[in-house]
Formats: structure tokens, sequence, C-alpha cells
């Protein structure tokens, strides 16, 4: 008996310690419940810093005790913590204001609060505007006479004493004493759009906020879109009521005329406007930025229909004397502002003005580099301020003597901050400490003396700190992520490491690979192509490499992602205008030689079992390699990929591939849809219904293609789900549910 109860004892132990061991290695792997429904790995995101005193100090939006939204300011020298706007003075109708955003009145005395928003296009730039009171205590509703969640862009005059705002496409004035309100525009409609802007300029010049009060408050300079030529595109919601309910929506697309667009000055005493003369035809040009140089100046810019030209004029409303300060002209395309990972600017068309307002500073790239110049406001005379074989990533604020930009001159996979002399006589100083390898990103302060300095690599997720400059000795980390940290060490990492590939035609690409867990290099492993490939993005980078390619990874994959030409890098003018008039060609030919290139190298990689998957522009992509190169991909998930480039908007189309009207024949080669009779392979296309960016136009097309050419496939549609395919419970953790499937039945571990 007693050795039938110690043998049982041994076998529970044994049992136990199975048990234990088995819990020990799940807990060591992610799955995607883990990744998409837990908060697990939740990271901690930086809150948004809004500097005052001229960065001396900010301003974050947080909680209180009670989880109510309150402002905090901070000294920037030492992080010194105080209260600047108690939520107890935030109390409307018996709640509490939920802060979205928020300003300051140029006296700084009110504090304007954005709250109760409401999406119009793809942001939510409609809402409710309260203004606080320091000297009376008063909290006041703006509008209060229209509906909620109506207003847009209201902003403090000058003087104090108004504040202006948009509601229907109109654009208001109201005395923040005495509430009274005054229309400034009458004309607007929705076809007439006065203080905004329409879809395709929010989405590819990241316009929403159409007017601007002038340093004396007695001028309102504005934009206004006529879109009543923009053809209606109609998407379909099936699942909120009985009968199906179209949702109309003003698109232009490529080879259609955009709006039309002018600017004018509102005099804030009469309400008379003046139109300012700027040359051309104004459906033929777009006019993506405006601002005050001071009082009686403006600075306009025009872009050309095609976008290869770009003109910067001054105008003063005094004399309505219009004069060309600077033309920019490229065989290719002008950007405003360029993407990059380091670029924290997507939005602000503007200039930098320097030189106590007589320059501006232009980033441009007419000799091959991306350059910055400083342009006399006088004399439109150029001053190169970055010389050398190097590109200018993006660039910061300024103190009175230097520029600060982000560069990497030697690895275009990282991003530093640098400093450089205004004057132009000066060399460039690396700024960012030797022991931030990877991507740094910055917000600097207007007086140049202090940043929010953002951290990441491959093996790390994004740390904040705030520093000062030009030291950069740390004053407060803000954003540790310990917690995710300690998450990801108690799993079983996959080992990343980058490499460059030159492919058969002699070009040098950067590539990121992950390989699995235990990694043996005997083995032959699946290979899965992360691709993007298009003007506005970059995957090879030196950033935390996220979950989902960890996961994918541990499941056994080879993750490898790669830069073609034609995407952001940091090489040079060639490398990135290269893919103009050529987008789905050459882009599609550098990831093909490059993926037949890598997968020649490495023995470990098995060339029978090679998966791609994109999203966006990366899912045209991937449908284009499948199509194009089916002898080199077995299997491929194309998510909202534009299938044909005629059905994807004006701007963004037409600016790499030029106008249909003039060689239609470059988008249809460009286009997926063209080479579907070639697919060989397995596909799964995957698209929201309700995606308003790339429409879901662009599958049905492609799968009526696919049908055509007697050629088998797979699909999802998301109902309602818009490009970004997250609205609603569980779709995330579905989708990449589905996707990881499809993968795994297909091209999996054996």
């Amino acid at each position: 008996m007693i050795y039938m109860k110690k043998t049982r004892m041994i076998l529970l132990l044994f049992l136990g310690c199975i048990f234990l061991s088995n819990a020990q290695e799940t807990d060591s792997l992610l799955s995607l419940d883990r990744i998409y429904s837990s908060s697990e790995f939740r990271g901690d995101y930086a809150r948004p810093v809004f500097w005052i005193e001229e960065g001396n100090a900010f301003v974050s939006i947080e909680k209180d005790a009670n989880g109510n939204d309150e402002l905090i300011r901070y000294e920037s020298k030492n992080y010194q913590k105080s209260v600047f706007l108690a939520s107890g003075k935030l109390q409307a109708n018996g709640q509490n204001l939920e802060i979205e955003d928020f300003s300051l009145s140029p006296d700084g005395t009110k504090v304007l609060i954005f709250t109760n928003s409401s999406r119009l296009w793809r942001s939510n730039t409609k809402g409710d505007y309260w203004v606080y009171d320091f000297s009376s205590g008063q909290l006041k509703q703006l509008g209060r006479t229209f509906p909620p969640s109506s207003l847009m862009f209201a902003k403090f005059s000058e003087d104090n004493q108004f504040v202006a705002y948009v509601h229907h496409f109109n654009i208001y004035k109201e005395d923040f004493q005495t509430g009274e309100l005054t229309q400034l525009t009458e004309d607007g409609t929705g076809d007439i759009i006065n203080g905004t802007f329409d879809w395709v300029y929010e989405e590819e010049f990241g316009m929403r906020d159409g007017f601007i009060w002038s340093p004396d408050a007695s001028k309102i300079a504005f934009w206004q879109l006529n879109a009543s030529e923009i053809g209606t595109f109609y998407m379909i919601d099936n699942t909120d009521s009985v009968y199906s309910e179209p949702i109309p929506l003003q698109y232009p697309k490529a080879g259609y005329d955009p709006s039309s667009a002018k600017v004018g000055i509102i005099n804030s005493k009469t309400s008379e406007v003046n139109w300012i003369n700027i040359p051309g035809d104004p459906v033929q040009h777009y006019l993506p930025a405006m601002q005050w140089i001071d009082e009686d100046l403006l600075l306009i810019q025009q872009l050309n229909r095609k976008q290869n030209q770009l003109v910067i004029y001054t105008y003063r409303p005094s004399s309505a004397e219009l004069h060309k300060v600077y033309t920019e002209t490229e065989k290719t395309w002008v950007d405003l502002r360029y993407p990059d990972i380091s670029s924290n600017q997507w939005g602000n068309n503007d200039q930098l003005i320097v030189d106590q307002g007589k320059a501006f500073l232009r980033m441009t790239e007419t000799d091959g580099w991306r350059h910055i110049y400083k342009i006399d406001l006088r004399s439109g005379k150029k001053k190169l301020l970055t010389p050398g074989k190097y590109d200018v990533a993006s660039y910061y604020q300024t103190d009175d003597k230097n520029l600060y930009i982000s560069a990497s001159p030697e690895n275009a996979t990282q991003r530093y901050l640098y400093k450089i002399p205004l004057n132009g006589n000066g060399k460039l100083t690396k700024i960012t400490l030797g022991n931030f390898e990877g991507v740094n990103t910055y917000n600097v302060a207007p007086n140049g003396q202090y940043a929010i300095h953002s951290f990441t690599n491959a093996h790390t997720p994004r740390t904040v700190q705030l520093v000062n400059l030009p030291d950069h000795k740390s004053i407060k980390t803000l954003v540790s992520n310990q917690n995710l940290k300690d998450q990801l060490n108690s799993l079983k990492l996959p080992e990343t490491s980058f490499f460059q590939v030159t492919t058969a035609s002699g070009i040098e690409m950067d590539a990121r690979m992950t390989k699995p867990l235990n990694f043996d290099p005997q083995k032959k492993y699946p290979v899965l192509f992360h691709v993007y490939g298009e003007p506005w993005g970059v995957v090879a980078t030196d950033q935390w490499i996220g979950l989902y390619e960890i996961y994918m990874a541990q499941q056994g994959f080879v993750v490898i992602n790669i830069d073609n030409r034609g995407t952001p890098s940091l090489k040079g003018s060639n490398w990135r205008k290269s893919i103009y008039q050529q987008v789905g060609v050459l882009n599609t030919k550098d990831q093909a030689e490059a993926a037949t290139k890598v997968l020649a190298t490495y023995d470990f990689l098995d060339d029978q079992r090679v998966s791609v998957w994109g999203w966006s522009g990366g899912g045209s992509m991937t449908q284009n390699l499948l199509f194009r190169y089916p002898e080199i991909y077995q299997t491929g998930v194309a998510v909202a990929g534009v299938a044909n480039q005629l059905f994807y908007d004006n701007v963004y189309q037409e600016r790499y591939m030029g106008l249909p009207s003039e060689d239609m024949a470059k988008f249809i080669e460009g286009s997926p849809v063209t080479y579907a009779k070639n697919l060989e392979g397995n596909l799964l296309l995957i698209h929201g219904t309700g995606d308003d960016n790339v429409h879901y136009q662009n599958m049905e097309f492609l799968v009526n293609e696919l049908i055509r050419q007697n050629k088998q496939f797979d699909m999802m549609a998301y109902p309602n789900r818009s490009h970004g395919i997250r609205e609603g419970q569980n779709t995330s953790l579905h989708l990449f549910t589905l996707i990881t499937r499809y993968l795994l039945e297909h091209n999996g571990m054996n």
C-alpha cells in the first residue's frame, strides 16, 4: 500500500512537471489572442505635448484621480509639475468635458477646448468648442445655436477678442465676451467649401484647417474649393438596416479634374472678401499652403496639376501685389513635405520662416540629394545649408543660429538628429547620442532648447524622453514601455538582422530578416516577404519589428522585408524618383529580383514555399508579384490593394504616374489587374466594403477579371470596414487569424 502511494505521488509529480513545462512553453510563445484580444502586450504611448512659453514649458492632457481630463503643466528644464487647468473647472451640464485637443489665446488668458468630436472625411475634425477664461473663471460654449459636433478649427484672433470657426462649410466670427455671431462667408454648401477642404486635399496634402487670422486680427486668409464637378463614389451599407443605404463620397479619380481652388482675404470688421488673383486655371492647380509672414504679407504655394512645378508667391493685401519669389521644377514630381519615418510634420506644408522673417527654408532634391536651401523673401536668392552627398530626412525647429535636421548619412534604415548652422557656413554636427542606435524622432520646442525624443530599434519598443538641446541630456523619461519589455523578455524571441541584397540589375537594397526560433541553418524554412514598395513608405527600417512579425517567426517562417527603388529611403533623388510613371512595374521588378537573389543566397530558405503579403500599396504589390512572377511566389495575401490605378485618387496617382490623358498605357501597365491572367499560386484578397480610400470597387473589378480568366482564388470582404479594417468587435483578431491560417495552410512548416 505504501509502495502504491509513493508510485502515485511520483507519477503525479512527473505529470505535474510535464504540465508545468507545457504551460511554460505556451507562455513563451505568442498567440493571436494574446496579441489582438488581451491587453497583455499593450504598449505605453506618449501623451501629446503642447509647447507653451516658446518651449520653456509644455502642457499635456491627463486624467485626475477620478478619471476626468485635466491639463497639466511641466517646466521643461526640470519637469516640475503643476495643474494648468483642473478638471473641476471643466464641468458642463453636470459632466466633465473630455479634452480631445486644446489651444491657448495669444495672451494666455483663455483655453479653447475641443471635445465631442465626429468624423468628416477620414479625421475627427468636427466637434464642440468651449472656452475657459482664467480671468473670470467662466466656462462658455461657442456656437451654442448650432447642432452638437458641428464646429471646426476654432481659433482665437491675435487681439484675443474673437474666435473664428467653420460651420457647414462657412466661416463664422464670434465675440467671446458678448456672444455676438457674424457669418463671414455666405456661399458654403458642400459643393462650395470655405475654410476647410475636400477629401483628397485632406488625404494627400494633409490639409484640414483652411483659414488663418492675420497677426493684427484685421484679416482672415482662407481657402475656397469648388467641388461641384467632382464625381460621387457610392459605398453601400448592407448591414445597418433592412434596405441598403448608399454612402456618397466626393472623390476625384485619376484622370478626372480636381476641385477648383482659390484663396481670399476677409476683412474681419466688414466681412468684405477680396480674392487673390493667382495665375493659371484654378481647376488645373493645387494651393497646398498659405501662411502669414507679418500683418501685411502672405506666403502662398501653388502646385500645377501634374505636381512637377512649385511656385511660391508673396502677397501684400494693402497693395494687392502678388510677387513670384521661388519656382521649383522637376521632370518627375515636386514634394511638399517628404514622407519619412522621422517626420512628425504631416499636414503642415508651411515653410519654416527664419532670419526674423526675411527668409524661408525649402527642402528640395533638384541637385540629386534632398537638401535644405534658405530662400530670401525679397530677392528669391538661394543658399544651400546642407551641402554633401547625403539626404535630409526632415527638419525640425531652429534656434537663432542652428537648424535641427533628421538624417542618417551612413545607414538609410536609421535616423539621427543633427544640427547645421543657419548661415550655411558650418559643418553638420550629430546631436543624438551614440547609445541610441536605430530610429530617433523628435518634437523640438519653438526655442530649440528642448525636445521630446522618441527612440526605437528592431529589438526595442519605443521609448520617449524629454531632453535638452544641443547637449541631448535626459531630463525625464516619459515612456519606458518597461511592462511591454518585461512581457517580451518572457517570450522566446526570434533573431532579427539586417543585410543588403544586390539584384541582377545591380540595384542594392536594404533588407531585414527575422528567423524562426531554434534556427537551424541546415533546415529548409518557408519564407514570408512583407512588402509595401511605393513612394509613401518603407518596411526594412531599424524600428521595433512588432508582435505579428515575432509571431510569424515563431510559427516557423523566415520573415523578410525589403525596400525597393521608389520608396523614401535616404539613397538620393534618383533612387526615389526612378519609379516615376513606373509604379507597379519598376518596384515589382526590384522586389522579384531581390527575392530571387535572396532565395539563391541562403540555403535555409525553401524556394518552393515562398509567400508574400502587404496592405494598401503593399496589397497592390502582392497582387503584382503573384501575377507577374508566378515562378517565384506560391502564395499571397493582398489587403486593401489598388487593382486598377485609374480607380485611385488623382492627387496621389497623377503625382507619381503623370496624367492618364498623356500616357494611359503607363496606368494599364502598372495595374495588377492587367496581369491577373498569369495567376498560378494561392491568392487571398481582403478588403473592407466601407474603404473610402482604396475603394472596394478594386477587389470586385479584380475578382471579375480572375473569373473571366478562370483563375481560382480566395476572398474576404469585411462589411463597412474602412481602409484600416479595424472597426467592430474582434475585427483585428479575425483578420489576422484569417491571414495567418491561409499562410500556414499553403506555405507553412511541414
